[in-house]
């Protein structure tokens, strides 16, 4: 993995559509980058190690060319080096390859005995090999993609190019995202919409086991078993702002801000002056199971403890690559919600399946329209929160959130609890003021740059917490990890005295987060405890709960809102906190190492 470009048309500029849409691809995150093209029919490969300014660097665009494939990866077999860089070439096949080869050592070992040599530690290289062998032993290219599919385990998006056919686009694909766009004289494929928006809107979806072969004028696509079929064509919603920067320094700053508008768009799609619709009724079922990866899965802790507590449901939040492998206890009573920003996290995909088998009816929160697990899930709500293209999630994230508020809303309003009856009755009225406190929270950057200035050259940072508030600081201390690379860790505060408190040292950074009424004064004695063993405390509360004490070296005020609504306000600082200690680290923000936008392997 992880981006794919492809391009065939009668302009002969495949070079420059092709380096523009891996450049619109960046985002995902990656090491090596490479193009595949016909130039005066015979395939010219170049590829980099690094970033797709070292290979722009190398490329001559004034040569002419109709027809190409070109490849972002991030390293899955082998190291990111240029050897192992997409495209691959045997023979006469080229391709490119998300997704992995499961079967690739028995498939090599089959290949080497055939005479086949490898120049790369990939299974991608593997890959390319068997369609050439097969292509040898059939000299057809549809009968020979029908064979690798037969042949091939695991998952692959691939885009293909044949020696004896450099007027036509091949694309396979199974469990990893491959779509293809469509224009006037020619035709593309991408492994996600960003890539093509800079030429078309126009686009088909492929599914498991689907491949195309295409044309500058036509398109032929072949069903799991390979019979012609057609397709619907779609129409993608957002256009190039979504994916430029606007003025923004980075891509993660810009959707941080667009947090109020994204939270308005919800309200408008899913809540009326009356009432709120176009939801899933919760109260049929007994149980619900929330599978998700990283933020996602934060964010289902959020809709556990808010479904818990006003929906009165039992909730189990599962990472998804452990669901999978685990005794389940789901039935027909039980619903499965799976949360993913792209709608393509495998493991997450591969856990809804699942379900499905079990007999679970299953929900979808995703922000990709038509993605995997919005066409697998027996109902989908869409997120509404736009591309997101920093790889690190934060409007989708506070979006998945929002969304799991509502359900919990949806089954509390026919509470009978006196004690919730005020949070449920104001929870419309104040959900219309919720994007003018989240922009409120969002002016307050100095305040954030100067609690930054003090903890950013940490070795150590941790983050604590009771209830919702605990799923906060482990979103919290995830987004400052994966971005600034500073450790940093989320603990229960109820737990330090059983072990953990052992980790703090003079000047050690401590986050205390507590919004909760109910358990503030328990969270602030675990803060005390730390503060009393020489801990740099930075107190996070609400207006509310705001005392003055000699627990916090610095405070950090945030609104008072709505318990229901709670969660997405005070997020905003910590996404600010965590973005600001990048910054002073001189981190490359939107792109941080060894990180994928989507993760589309397991």
């Amino acid at each position: 993995m992880c981006g794919i470009v492809g391009y065939i048309g009668k302009n002969n500029n495949a070079k420059k559509v092709i380096l523009k849409g891996l450049e619109n691809l960046e985002y995902r995150g990656y090491d090596s980058a490479g193009i595949a093209c016909n130039i005066n029919n015979e395939i010219n490969i170049q590829k980099e190690k690094g970033r797709i300014s070292n290979l722009k660097e190398n490329i001559n665009f004034s040569e002419k060319s109709n027809i190409g494939i070109g490849h972002t990866r991030w390293a899955t077999h082998g190291k990111a080096n240029k050897e192992n860089a997409h495209p691959h070439k045997c023979g006469k096949i080229t391709i490119v390859h998300n997704g992995i080869i499961e079967n690739y050592i028995e498939l090599k070992q089959e290949l080497s005995n055939l005479g086949y040599k490898f120049n790369s530690d990939t299974d991608t290289e593997i890959a390319c090999a068997l369609l050439d062998y097969l292509y040898n032993q059939t000299n057809d290219i549809i009968k020979s993609i029908e064979l690798f599919k037969e042949k091939a385990k695991g998952a692959y998006a691939i885009g293909l190019l044949c020696d004896d056919d450099l007027d036509t686009l091949y694309a396979i694909k199974n469990k990893s995202p491959l779509i293809i766009g469509i224009n006037k004289d020619e035709n593309y494929i991408a492994s996600d919409v960003p890539a093509i928006l800079n030429f078309t809107k126009d686009y088909i979806i492929l599914e498991d086991g689907e491949f195309a072969k295409i044309n500058s004028d036509s398109i032929e696509i072949y069903d799991k078993n390979n019979k012609l079929t057609d397709k619907k064509v779609n129409k993608f919603e957002s256009d190039l702002q979504d994916i430029s920067k606007n003025g923004y320094e980075h891509f993660m700053l810009k959707e941080i801000n667009e947090q109020p508008e994204v939270a308005k768009k919800m309200i408008d799609e899913y809540i009326n002056k009356q009432d709120i619709n176009n939801l899933i009724d919760l109260s049929k079922y007994k149980n619900i199971t929330i599978v998700a990866c990283g933020s996602a899965m934060h964010a289902g802790l959020i809709g556990k403890s808010l479904i818990e507590e006003y929906g009165n449901i039992p909730v189990k939040v599962e990472i998804a690559s452990e669901f999978r492998y685990k005794k389940l206890f789901i039935d027909k009573d039980t619903l499965v919600i799976a949360i993913s920003q792209s709608g393509e996290t495998a493991d997450t995909l591969e856990a809804v399946k699942i379900a499905n088998d079990k007999g679970c009816d299953t929900l979808g929160i995703v922000n990709v329209f038509g993605s995997s697990i919005a066409r697998n899930t027996s109902k989908v709500l869409y997120t509404k929160a736009g591309c997101e293209i920093a790889v690190a999630t934060t409007k989708a994230y506070s979006a998945q959130a929002t969304l799991l508020s509502f359900l919990a809303y949806s089954l509390a309003k026919n509470t009978n609890d006196k004690n919730k009856l005020n949070e449920i009755n104001s929870f419309l009225t104040d959900l219309n003021k919720l994007p003018i406190l989240m922009q409120k929270v969002l002016d307050n950057n100095e305040e954030y740059k100067e609690i930054v200035n003090d903890i950013y050259n940490k070795n150590d940072i941790f983050f604590i917490g009771r209830g919702i508030d605990y799923s906060l600081c482990m979103e919290a201390s995830l987004k400052l990890k994966e971005i600034s690379y500073l450790h940093s860790e989320a603990y229960a505060a109820g737990e330090l005295k059983h072990g953990t408190i052992s980790l703090i040292d003079e000047n050690t950074p401590v986050i205390g987060i507590v919004t909760d009424k109910n358990i503030a004064d328990k969270t602030i004695s675990n803060i005390k405890e730390v503060k009393s063993r020489g801990a740099n405390v930075i107190y996070v509360t609400t207006e509310e709960l705001d005392n003055d004490g000699d627990f916090y070296d610095k405070k950090l005020i945030v609104p008072k809102t709505n318990s229901l609504l709670q969660p997405l306000i005070t997020i905003i600082p910590l996404q600010l906190i965590s973005y600001y200690a990048a910054k002073n680290n001189n981190c490359d923000i939107d792109k941080p190492k060894n990180l994928a936008k989507s993760v589309t392997v397991e």
